[in-house]
């Protein structure tokens, strides 16, 4: 199985960057799709070590773009479309580009993929698509409800990608993460603007809404998801929630990141960081039974205590003075 090719499109992004080096780590044979760019930049998979890098073949592309997408594709047996745009307030003023990147993206794969006969195409979706929830935990029965627009265009390319499945028989899988964290992530996300600011040794920190919950999954469980996808039987159409069960407040995030950095901090609440009261999701809290049964899939950072084991990696990452030199801290990322 592993001499076949895969292609795994937004390689150059935080997921993507650490899927690419545990697949090259399993041996396959990875062909990574990055954003073509005037600088020459592959993102994250720059950072890597040169022998991971060396077996990695770069095509520089965009997803928006039917033709580059076929060409990716055309010596690849299988896809992992990771490719998005994911920043919610980003998506408050040019939601034109999600639907360019998230829908018009996904569907240049599925087509693709359908005239190539890729045999099989994983679609990455969100738990952003199921809004507050409605019930806990979330299972894959949820009702989707699009608070953002981002969420909006996560909706419609996991809907998409299902109609190849049940209009073309494409094998599609859809995967839908929770709240992964990680070394890698953007500052736009909750855990790397609390570590970097934190990390200023500010003593007010910034930041939107405390209330809400989120189901954190630290990045290698995430990736670990995938590489069980690539070979497993019987997810042909199925969705599967990516979580560890376990939800956590964004006040009590802040609480054990100050624990583990030592340090006493105020948080004050920064008006532009705060969603419109309609589009904040105050509730996400996945079951992962799906996952359990049809992946084979156990997190190793589950619970209170992997969510901290989980914490203190990425912290350890954050503070690495090279890893900082990749951050403008104190900047409000969107």
């Amino acid at each position: 199985m592993k001499t076949q090719k895969i292609l795994v499109t937004g390689a150059d992004g935080f997921i993507g960057s650490h899927l690419v080096e545990a697949l090259v780590t399993q041996g396959y044979a990875v062909k990574a799709f990055v954003y073509y760019n005037a600088f020459n930049s592959w993102g994250w998979l720059d950072t890597l070590d040169k022998h991971i890098l060396n077996n990695i073949e770069i095509f520089t592309g965009d997803i928006r773009d039917p033709f580059g997408v076929k060409v990716s594709m055309q010596d690849c047996s299988k896809v992992l479309h990771l490719a998005a745009l994911i920043g919610i307030p980003y998506s408050y003023h040019s939601p034109e580009n999600y639907i360019e990147t998230n829908v018009k993206g996904t569907l240049n794969i599925v087509q693709a993929a359908k005239e190539l006969g890729i045999e099989s195409v994983i679609q990455t979706s969100t738990s952003e698509v199921y809004g507050t929830a409605q019930y806990v935990p979330i299972d894959e029965k949820h009702p989707l409800q699009p608070q953002s627009p981002y969420s909006a265009s996560k909706i419609a390319a996991d809907q998409i990608a299902l109609s190849y499945y049940y209009a073309f028989n494409l094998p599609v899988t859809i995967i839908r993460p929770f709240n992964t964290y990680g070394p890698r992530q953007s500052a736009r996300a909750v855990i790397p603007t609390i570590i970097t600011q934190m990390n200023q040794g500010i003593e007010k920190i910034e930041l939107g809404s405390l209330e809400p919950t989120r189901d954190f999954t630290y990045v290698s469980d995430t990736v670990a998801a995938y590489l069980q996808a690539l070979n497993a039987s019987n997810i042909i159409g199925k969705t599967i929630n990516l979580g560890i069960n376990y939800e956590i407040s964004i006040a009590n995030i802040v609480k054990e990141i100050a624990s583990i950095m030592g340090r006493q901090v105020d948080i004050v609440q920064d008006q532009k960081r705060i969603r419109p009261e309609k589009s904040e999701v105050e509730r996400l809290w996945s079951d992962n039974t799906e996952a359990k049964k049809l992946l084979h899939w156990q997190p190793k950072y589950a619970e209170l205590s992997g969510l901290k084991m989980g914490l203190e990696k990425t912290i350890d990452w954050f503070l690495n003075p090279s890893n900082q030199k990749m951050y403008k801290a104190g900047i409000y990322q969107i």
